[in-house]
């Protein structure tokens, strides 16, 4: 499924995409590449605000636009069945958010809160 330009991700033997992260792909227009490569490559890696989760984040800065996009995610399995990584959510941050803390965007923090 699609909605415009942005693709839908499937879940694959790696990833799990939560229906939460997928509207927020479309809410912020992060794309399923972009996302991995956040994920893969990141510059920052926080404990996430649910349990058991961790979040990373990787700046986007765009000339005097300063933003950071952040992935939340749970590691699923183990590493000797094969470990997945469940995508809980995913935003974009304007400006640079302070260390040690996870800068969520309070619609995530409360349906996340929900979900708990």
């Amino acid at each position: 499924m699609s909605f415009g330009l942005l693709r839908f991700p499937k879940n694959d033997r790696h990833f799990m995409w939560t229906d939460h992260s997928k509207s927020k792909m479309i809410q912020y227009f992060i794309s399923e590449s972009k996302i991995r490569g956040v994920i893969k490559k990141h510059d920052r890696i926080e404990t996430g605000i649910a349990p058991k989760t961790v979040a990373v984040m990787q700046r986007n800065d765009r000339g005097k636009r300063k933003e950071e996009l952040w992935v939340m995610y749970q590691k699923i399995g183990s590493k000797k069945i094969g470990e997945k990584l469940n995508i809980i959510s995913v935003w974009r941050y304007p400006g640079v958010s302070p260390k040690k803390e996870v800068p969520i965007p309070e619609d995530v923090l409360n349906i996340l809160e929900n979900i708990n």
